[in-house]
């Protein structure tokens, strides 16, 4: 496991094992919510039920420190979905005391889809060279391209001045030559939730192997549910569980090499990889006609125990821990994907890290970049961040000294990620963009049973062959 995030995850369980045993999660969480100190200076108009484009003014109250005036800055953000309300509340909370402490500044907000950003939007203007001045970005594969553009602004001066460089679990997927060029707003792990009762009732145990898996699969679908939930409208949905089932297959190393041309799509250990997921497929343990299901429906059908497990990151754990878990609130589990005999990968690792964050445009004017650093305090201190788990139930991104009031699903998740011998990113952070979105296709191919695993495999080499050409 990454450093920083073995010592995140160690710290956090640690001090939630103490503290689950200590009275009720979700009540710590909630007065949190009222007591934060960016949450108490916020001017009273920050609004969750806001629409997601928006311009917010500033606070009438005077500022004690008026740093600049008549400054605009654009915002993009993604927590337009009615799971996000909570994310975007803390965002606009953040707004709003930055707006109040700088008379003159105006913070435009404009939130759109998550991949409609990512694959259309941002890239459309990157190409331009005229992004928004605040945007969130995936770091990795996407920052790169847009910091060989020359699109991005370097915060490494930011960063020292404000002294929170080294309060960061990981920057790896941020920083370029040394130098960061984003900031993660979370971290993630992504592995297995299930439904305990279920699992009780049927006397289920959580697998250890691949063949494991299968076979408690087989026991669920004999009593009329779906093993797993999956909803594979969205490309990129489909990609977590593969993932994982790739890299025991090849390894974080595997991955790596396919942008060096040291391995290919096409050699046997990833046609296993896919031929794995595609058992999955043919065996019919996901939701029958998950290609027309939207992303959201997959954590629906999970808590509406129509099936037992959901392959999801911990992104989701807001929502499995509040109101619409009904029933299964507080039963609900946790567990890494197993292990597969044969593979090359580390069988005992976890995909976990901070790739979701906030970048800035190199565009930026002198006073916008004064207030750029004053948005960042507010936003990146742990106030914040710990609102953010206890809240959002995202893993912070900073190292926290306060850790009281953590949900037992979370301490779940993080006893998981501690007890992980390694950690590596997403595959979409590795290979070029224009690959990813092909993996995509190629995976809702097989999902479609449109397409075996070998001409899949060939399929995506190709792509891969054309990106790394145009290095």
């Amino acid at each position: 496991m990454k450093k920083g995030l073995a010592v995140a995850a160690a710290t956090l369980m640690s001090a939630s094992l103490v503290l689950s045993a200590c009275g009720s999660a979700n009540d710590k969480a909630n007065n949190s919510a009222g007591t934060g100190n960016a949450n108490a200076d916020a001017p009273a108009k920050s609004d969750a039920n806001a629409p997601a484009n928006s311009s917010t003014e500033p606070a009438d109250e005077p500022a004690n420190e008026p740093v600049a005036k008549d400054v605009t800055l654009s915002l993009r953000h993604t927590q337009i979905k009615e799971t996000s309300k909570v994310r975007l509340k803390i965002l606009q909370d953040v707004v709003a005391k930055t707006l109040g402490e700088n008379p003159g500044l105006k913070i435009n907000l404009e939130g759109i889809d998550e991949v409609v950003n990512r694959d259309q939007k941002l890239k459309a203007e990157m190409a331009a060279g005229n992004p928004p001045d605040i945007f969130e970005v995936f770091g990795g594969a996407d920052l790169n391209l847009y910091v060989k553009a020359g699109r991005m602004l370097d915060l490494t001066p930011i960063i020292d001045e404000l002294g929170i460089k080294d309060q960061f679990a990981s920057l790896d997927e941020f920083t370029i030559d040394g130098k960061v060029y984003g900031l993660p707003f979370g971290g993630y792990s992504e592995g297995v939730f299930y439904n305990k009762k279920l699992f009780a009732d049927m006397g289920l145990t959580v697998p250890k192997t691949f063949d494991e898996l299968m076979t408690l699969a087989d026991a669920i679908k004999a009593k009329g549910k779906t093993p797993f939930a999956l909803a594979a409208k969205d490309a990129w949905v489909n990609g977590m569980l593969w993932n994982t089932v790739m890299e025991r297959h090849v390894g974080i190393k595997g991955f790596e090499g396919l942008v060096t041309g040291a391995t290919k799509w096409t050699d046997p250990d990833f046609v296993a990889g896919f031929a794995d997921y595609a058992k999955l497929v043919d065996n019919d343990y996901f939701t029958k006609g998950s290609l027309g299901l939207p992303y959201a429906e997959q954590g629906a059908r999970f808590l509406k125990g129509d099936a037992a497990m959901v392959f999801t990151g911990t992104w989701d754990a807001n929502r499995f821990t509040g109101d619409e878990a009904g029933d299964l609130k507080g039963n609900i589990g946790y567990f890494s994907f197993p292990s597969i005999a044969g593979g090359k990968g580390d069988q005992t690792s976890i995909n976990a890290s901070y790739s979701n964050g906030f970048g800035f445009s190199s565009n930026l004017s002198d006073d916008q970049k004064a207030m750029v650093k004053a948005f960042i305090k507010n936003f990146f201190n742990e106030d914040i961040q710990k609102r953010t788990l206890l809240e959002d139930k995202v893993l912070p991104s900073m190292k926290l000294s306060d850790l009281s009031g953590v949900d037992p699903l979370i301490s779940e998740v993080l006893q998981v990620m501690a007890s992980a011998s390694s950690s590596w990113k997403a595959f979409d952070a590795i290979v070029q963009p224009s690959v990813g979105a092909d993996v995509g296709v190629g995976l809702q191919e097989l999902i479609g049973k449109v397409k075996k695993p070998d001409a899949v495999a060939k399929e995506i080499q190709a792509s891969q062959d054309k990106a790394n050409a145009q290095k």
